[in-house]
């Protein structure tokens, strides 16, 4: 067993003081010695932290006895190394931005699609007439994505709800929606089914979950993740590459952050052009002043940034 795990998970939970409980979390999570990145919102949590097996068994332990977040389920991973640095705990409007924030049309603890768990997903994927919808950004699904799934030209999952009319023509069919771990289904889904929607579905537990309990079939590529791995394999059963070096166009299942930190473009680059580019997404990238050290990874420790809570 290796001594470090990754755990993703997110609840839908109304917190109240939602503010304080973020400071006081990060108090708490550092007497652990995580490292992670949380968002604490009003509608509950969202969370992907590392640690030694033993602290990860004691947070996870922790979340579990308030019962606002006994239902809380935990995608785990074991790591050779901890997949952050440090440990943020933040506050936001929402656990994942979307702009559906009024709880009288979106609420994933009164509707959302009907949740199926990834053996009963596998089996779905292969019936006639079923569209299989991947609710994640571009760099998301371009690294890679289920067979014959439809993908959304989409900068962020804020941007999803003005793609409802181009889904419109899907009305009448069933809809399975899918991302990374499950938490962006649970408001896709729901503002499908607010916008008339007959049928809809969502992945349980993500493609994260899919990967361990149904090999991950048929989906390929890798996944992208958001810590310091970056991408991580999904498909035990029938893998393949589909992403290409954003630079060059030959096949490459890495990913990257564009070293020029106000660009920071998510891309899929080849070790070879990583090297000539600097870990650059374009050679005017190359030049910019505070470009950061390029090491291989193309992972990049963010600066912490003030949280604004007068937009509340």
């Amino acid at each position: 067993m290796k001594k470090f795990q990754t755990i993703l998970y997110y609840c839908y939970s109304p917190i109240a003081n939602a503010e304080q409980f973020a400071a006081t979390h990060l108090t708490f999570c550092k007497s652990l010695n995580l490292v992670g990145r949380i968002i604490v919102a009003d509608e509950g949590l969202n969370g992907t932290i590392s640690g030694t097996t033993e602290n990860v068994a004691a947070y996870m332990a922790a979340i579990h006895a308030d019962e606002r977040f006994a239902k809380t389920e935990f995608k785990i991973d074991e790591v050779d190394e901890p997949s952050f640095i440090k440990m943020h705990c933040r506050y936001k409007d929402e656990i994942v931005h979307s702009g559906l924030k009024d709880p009288n049309i979106i609420n994933p603890n009164q509707r959302t699609g009907k949740h199926l768990e990834p053996v009963e997903f596998q089996k779905m994927i292969k019936e006639e007439d079923v569209i299989i919808l991947d609710v994640r950004s571009n760099y998301e699904h371009n690294l890679g994505r289920f067979k014959n799934a439809i993908t959304l030209d989409i900068e962020n999952f804020r941007d999803f709800p003005e793609q409802i009319n181009e889904l419109a023509k899907y009305k009448d069919k069933k809809v399975l929606t899918y991302c990374t771990g499950g938490i962006k289904c649970e408001k896709a889904s729901a503002l499908l089914l607010h916008h008339g929607f007959n049928d809809v579905y969502q992945l349980h537990g993500g493609i994260i979950k899919y990967g361990k309990e149904a090999g991950g079939e048929d989906f390929d590529g890798k996944c992208y993740v958001f810590d310091n791995r970056i991408a991580v394999d999904v498909n035990s059963v029938n893998p393949s590459i589909v992403s290409t070096c954003y630079s060059c166009g030959v096949v490459t299942p890495k990913m990257i952050n564009c070293a020029n930190p106000e660009c920071n473009e998510h891309i899929t680059q080849c070790d070879a052009c990583g090297e000539e580019l600097e870990g650059c997404c374009s050679v005017a990238c190359t030049t910019h002043p505070r470009k950061r050290q390029y090491d291989g990874t193309g992972y990049y420790v963010k600066v912490p940034q003030l949280v604004n809570t007068a937009s509340k």
